[in-house]
């Protein structure tokens, strides 16, 4: 029996005492966050799976585990042997967590979470779904992580301000806007729970979230005051005097629970998928409650001029660093030893010279051959692959700086590859430019133009089982909403419209199991182009900068726009990083560069 089968049979032996059916554990926090603190990691504690995302519902008879497509391999290695048994989600005949749940629920029965890390909209659904079987759900008591022996405490970082220079909209005008929609949607509170809405609409960053900055924190705002939750030791003196002045009051993080519960009267403005079971529950009847998606009237996904000229100024540094690191590789591997993890940690080493920097923006992903068909693989410097001569190297990286988030992922080829895999490379960098060459009406979504990159895939009967791309935060989250690309709508999501100014990835990719993975990745940023009769036209500036590697093109899977397509942007490559350049990365850039003919 394994440490994971242990804890589950101590949990249900809990559960048994208290009549509970099924317990539910997220991959989440109290603020519906993607990325975790440690002290929230309770799902990994009790299935030993260490994936970003996944739900694991625990039964008397039963441990089941939930996650997606970047995952499927992964969870399937590392839940091997354990009593959980995964579900890949979005696989046919697959059901989803709620669909299992209400299935196997008996009449009359019991499902318990922690209400902090639920969100009340799925909360809201599962309760709808249980009322049929006169089933209920206790959301008061963290049974799971009560049960968790030493339990790391919850982080408490240091607090920090950005500048004027770094964010180009001042925290008293971000407030201003926040009261207008209030006012707008007729409301007089307005509740905030997520930590990247929260630092951005204050301009403070934080630390107490892996390599993402932000800062554990609530906010309610009245047309006065703005109440900040947080924990007191996280901000200095002199912070709280800066923010008294634009009338933000910082209060102990757990007194929201109190002070939402107090609200009697009026409207509240809050984000149902981004608000927890636990606090929506705490609101008055008397309370009239104006559910919106938080990007209504947190408008964080459109970056200003300031947020957009230091985008384009540091993704050239980011760009520059990770050129040398692939003429580091071309021109050592097989020459002296090169293992994921030492590969990963140059190319870190190389992001850290880089003026602003603070960290990367997530764990280096540095996959050899087969191991890139997970694509969230993560390299164990005790037990990793080493590189050779030969096959390719998947690597998606990225940087926190003062100017901006950076994420890019290339696949680097070492030596001999397979004809196949040479096909599926270059229709991985066909379909990544095909998308970025969009032109497009005002009012499409990611879901408009998914196809785009999916296509000339699709046409060879092959697919990625993730979406093709995601928003960008602004020294935030490397994934940040509304804005995304992918094609399959599911349950609860949204089409967010394409906003100039918006940023999102183009990252399609080919992922065989056993064999090899491939990812090429780019940050597009929304433009307005032209506008005439048939109305305002949408195209995309790409901010990524770095050469695709042309050792893996195979040319007559190219048509002639995919040339040029390719030639243009290897242009602009050069001409934005040679500067950044010694004598012998120059030269080799201009060959990497170099144009290609049909």
């Amino acid at each position: 029996m394994s440490v994971y089968d242990e804890r589950i049979n101590r949990l249900r032996q809990a559960m048994k005492e208290k009549h509970i059916d099924y317990y539910l554990i997220p991959t989440a926090d109290d603020h519906a966050s993607e990325y975790v603190g440690d002290y929230y990691k309770v799902r990994n504690y009790y299935a030993g799976f260490t994936g970003s995302a996944g739900t694991i519902v625990i039964g008397q008879a039963f441990a089941g585990l939930w996650t997606d497509g970047r995952y499927f391999i992964q969870a399937e290695e590392q839940l091997k042997g354990s009593g959980v048994r995964l579900f890949p989600m979005g696989k046919e005949g697959v059901p989803t967590v709620e669909d299992y749940i209400r299935e196997h629920m008996p009449e009359g029965g019991v499902l318990a979470y922690d209400g902090r890390v639920v969100d009340s909209a799925w909360g809201a659904r599962m309760e709808k779904l249980l009322a049929k079987k006169q089933a209920v759900i206790r959301w008061e008591d963290d049974l799971a992580g009560q049960l968790w022996t030493k339990r790391p405490a919850p982080a408490s970082r240091p607090v920090y301000v950005l500048s004027m220079e770094q964010c180009g909209k001042s925290r008293k005008e971000k407030l201003a806007d926040l009261r207008a929609k209030m006012q707008e949607k007729d409301c007089d509170h307005a509740l905030l729970s997520s930590l990247d809405d929260i630092a951005w609409l204050l301009n403070l960053r934080g630390d107490d979230v892996k390599h993402t900055p932000v800062f554990l924190a609530f906010i309610l705002a009245d047309e006065k005051t703005v109440r900040l939750y947080g924990a007191p030791t996280a901000f200095s003196p002199e912070l709280k005097k800066e923010l008294a002045a634009d009338g933000v009051i910082v209060r102990p993080y757990n007194a929201v629970y109190e002070d939402v519960e107090a609200l009697d009267e009026g409207a509240l403005l809050l984000d149902a998928g981004r608000t927890n079971d636990a606090l929506f529950r705490r609101i008055r009847k008397t309370v009239r409650v104006n559910k919106a998606d938080v990007s209504d009237f947190i408008p964080k996904a459109v970056k200003n001029e300031t947020e957009i000229n230091n985008l384009r100024r540091i993704h050239i540094e980011d760009g520059a660093a990770v050129t040398r690191f692939i003429y580091w590789l071309k021109t050592h591997v097989g020459k002296e030893r090169i293992t994921e993890a030492s590969a990963a940690a140059c190319l870190d080493g190389m992001r850290r010279q880089i003026r602003g920097y603070k960290d990367v923006s997530f764990d280096t992903i540095s996959a050899y051959k087969s191991n890139a068909a997970m694509m969230h693989y993560s390299a164990d410097p005790e037990n990793c692959a080493e590189l050779k001569a030969e096959g390719m190297l998947l690597v998606d990286s990225g940087g926190q700086y003062a100017e901006g988030t950076t994420d890019i992922t290339r696949t680097i080829v070492l030596g001999k590859i397979s004809d196949t895999i040479r096909r599926h490379y270059t229709l991985t960098v066909k379909a990544m430019l095909n998308l970025a060459s969009a032109r497009f009406l005002y009012g499409c979504t990611g879901y408009s133009l998914d196809i785009l990159a999916r296509g000339p895939l699709w046409d060879m009967g092959l697919d990625y089982r993730c979406g093709t791309g995601h928003g960008v935060g602004y020294m935030l989250s490397v994934h940040e909403g509304p804005n995304a690309f992918r094609w399959k709508q599911t349950r609860g999501s949204k089409a967010a419209v394409l906003e100039a100014g918006m940023v999102t990835t183009d990252e399609p990719g080919v992922y065989v199991e056993g064999s090899h993975g491939i990812r090429i990745e780019n940050e597009l940023l929304c433009r307005a182009g032209e506008k005439n009769e048939y109305g305002q036209f949408m195209y995309f500036e790409p901010l990524t900068w770095a050469p695709i590697d042309l050792d893996g093109i195979d040319t007559r899977w190219l048509n002639g726009e995919d040339i040029r397509r390719l030639n243009d942007y290897h242009r602009q490559v050069y001409e934005k990083l040679a500067p950044y350049m010694d004598d012998a990365r120059r030269a080799w850039l201009k060959e990497a560069t170099r144009p290609i003919d049909g």
